[in-house]
């Protein structure tokens, strides 16, 4: 069994977000403990593990996000890696339907090698700043917002840009507050230049003090910046050591991720479930 490491959202090696991703053989997932084990041992932000489906049904493979802690309910960044191995791999040509926790997601291989997901975009409800979250960030808050089960994030809009990039959040009070984890973000520092907002994003929750870069938070990332700047396609930058840009397409309850994708590690996984 093959295991591939793949740094999404980044078109060269060491940049991005790294995600595993094991195709199974089978047609049905091994235990839970045994996906969990590998997740652990790999100890990336996520590992995901697909297999293919009989033919037409309503998704072509099924698809599951594990982190080194925890089963999440969804994940861009591990997706477009599953995508770019199966389209790499000559597994998979076009589009490819996932079935997961969140439905079933679309992704599309595009002629230049970038890959667009097609998710549900998140709804936006928003909310008094938690006290602990507010006491963890140590910065001034302008808005907070709850993105809904599927994200499962606390999204917090802060002043500038270069507020977001000096973060050095209390991580154990962070993992403290409730749900998956945190988002920030403010407006780009140059409005008009090869990015429109940042971003980072904190999960020690779920074992992930910080993701570079994170698919899902840019489901909500995308109908709140493009209700701010006026249009619905825009570009997010997001990471602090690491960085990656997502392209984001709001189209009503849809939200088009698009992205790039480098495979740095292919082996062999000895340990079978």
């Amino acid at each position: 069994m093959r295991i591939r490491i793949v740094d999404a959202f980044s078109a060269r090696p060491f940049n991005g977000n790294p995600a595993g991703v094991v195709l199974l053989d089978s047609d049905a997932f091994p235990d839970t403990a045994w996906l969990q084990q590998v997740a652990t041992e790999v100890n990336l932000s996520e590992t995901a593990f697909a297999h293919p489906l009989p033919a037409g049904g309503d998704a072509d493979w099924a698809l599951r996000w594990l982190t080194p802690a925890a089963e999440v309910n969804m994940c861009g960044h591990a997706t477009l890696a599953t995508a770019h191995v199966l389209h790499t791999t000559g597994t998979a040509t076009g589009t490819v339907r996932f079935r997961t926790r969140s439905g079933v997601l679309i992704t599309t291989a595009g002629e230049g090698g970038e890959i667009t997901m097609d998710f549900p975009t998140a709804p936006l409800t928003p909310v008094e700043v938690p006290p602990v979250v507010a006491d963890a960030l140590g910065t001034e808050i302008l808005s907070a917002y709850d993105t809904g089960p599927d994200v499962g994030d606390l999204l917090v809009e802060l002043p500038d840009e270069q507020s977001v990039r000096a973060l050095a959040p209390d991580l154990k009070a962070l993992a403290g507050h409730g749900g998956r984890g945190v988002i920030a973000t403010a407006r780009a520092e140059a409005p008009g230049g090869d990015h429109d907002f940042v971003s980072r994003c904190f999960f020690p929750a779920v074992g992930i003090d910080e993701d570079p870069v994170t698919g899902s938070a840019h489901t909500a990332l995308a109908p709140f910046w493009s209700a701010r700047l006026g249009r619905d396609t825009l570009v997010g930058l997001q990471g602090a050591a690491r960085t990656g840009s997502v392209r984001t397409e709001l189209r009503g309850d849809r939200t088009l991720l698009t992205g790039s994708a480098v495979t740095v590690i292919d082996g062999e996984l000895l340990a079978s479930g």
